[in-house]
């Protein structure tokens, strides 16, 4: 027997929410999604009048629906955003360079103007080659930390006052999650911000803090939107992977379980004596860093001294290492100014 809508618009439910519950027809959950993603905006204030916002996009669902979405709010709302896509290559045969022709679909598709900044144009290196030297151990801790750096310089490039990321709730939960097990409570009082910045760095918000993947997924479905669905073929060892394996368990049992982690991140208090780590610049390639080198240049410098491993050891052993040259002689200061990098 059809469940009628929770918001009785006369239509049967095509849909029940685990964040709410409420059983939904495709209208009204079309115009709850919607809705909910509007609300986080403007309650967390996340863009002003006149902001130029690069939109991180890779092709899958969550930067697909957050690009079509922004645009949709942007122009209902009049918001006054000036928006493009910034999508980064990391060279990853078979995956990347496919998804990319999406990217190019939602560009052509959304009249979103669009960069693309490649690994092998700002570091030297792409993921494929990183991935023959490391293994596929560690290989997601490169592609992170260079992912991360990447969108600041293609954000610096294009000049935008904001990054939007498409990291949904179940991605933050999941984060929250692994920052419990790894003990790691500096970054367990930050993962949860929907906006992060810090000294002159570009500002990054998460439009789609409180959404569900598979109310994601269905608004894509709903919208007959375009994107790219194949995982990575390097994640399948990543430690998130484990994270989400775990929550996606809970989630059977408890369904709000997601929102619920969230929640707990929020109002997690961090004891005062626990010191974040300070922003700084760094001193290779000056980008901001919480260290003298920043991480990015680390495992670079590692890469291209032949010891891919270096950036994944302790943080003492690494500066020794990096203080002595390939005959053991002292040089700190001599460090190569990423000579790969692209000059923004």
């Amino acid at each position: 027997m059809p469940v009628p809508c929770t918001r009785e618009c006369g239509k049967d439910a095509t849909l029940k929410r685990p964040k709410t519950g409420d059983a939904l027809c495709k209208d009204c959950f079309i115009d709850a999604f919607e809705t909910e993603i509007h609300y986080t905006i403007v309650e967390g204030k996340l863009f002003k009048p006149g902001n130029k916002v690069a939109i991180g996009a890779s092709g899958g669902k969550d930067s697909t629906v957050l690009a079509y979405v922004l645009k949709t709010l942007n122009e209902r709302y009049d918001y006054g955003l000036d928006l493009f896509l910034l999508s980064i290559d990391e060279g990853i045969t078979g995956y990347r360079d496919d998804s990319l022709e999406t990217v190019e679909k939602n560009r052509d598709d959304y009249g979103i103007p669009l960069k693309i900044l490649s690994y092998k144009d700002i570091y030297g290196w792409t993921m494929d080659a990183i991935v023959e030297q490391v293994g596929r151990k560690n290989n997601c801790t490169f592609c992170g930390v260079f992912r991360r750096q990447a969108l600041d310089r293609g954000g610096a490039l294009l000049g935008v006052d904001c990054i939007a990321t498409g990291h949904n709730a179940d991605d933050i939960a999941e984060t929250v999650l692994m920052n419990i097990l790894r003990g790691d409570i500096a970054r367990l009082q930050r993962c949860t911000s929907i906006i992060t910045s810090g000294a002159d760095a570009i500002i990054r918000c998460k439009p789609l803090k409180y959404a569900y993947e598979k109310e994601i997924v269905m608004y894509a479905h709903f919208k007959k939107l375009v994107y790219f669905s194949t995982e990575c073929i390097y994640a399948p060892n990543a430690y998130r992977g484990y994270a989400r394996t775990f929550l996606k368990d809970l989630e059977k049992v408890r369904p709000s379980s997601i929102i619920d982690i969230i929640h707990s991140g929020e109002r997690m208090q961090v004891k005062s004596n626990v010191k974040n780590p300070e922003r700084r610049h760094c001193n290779n390639c000056g980008f901001v860093s919480s260290q003298e080198m920043c991480k990015a240049c680390v495992l670079l410098e590692g890469l291209n001294r032949g010891l891919p491993k270096l950036g994944i050891g302790k943080s003492n052993k690494v500066k020794h290492i990096l203080s002595m040259g390939t005959n053991g002689n002292p040089k700190s200061k001599d460090l190569p100014q990423s000579s790969n990098a692209v000059d923004f």
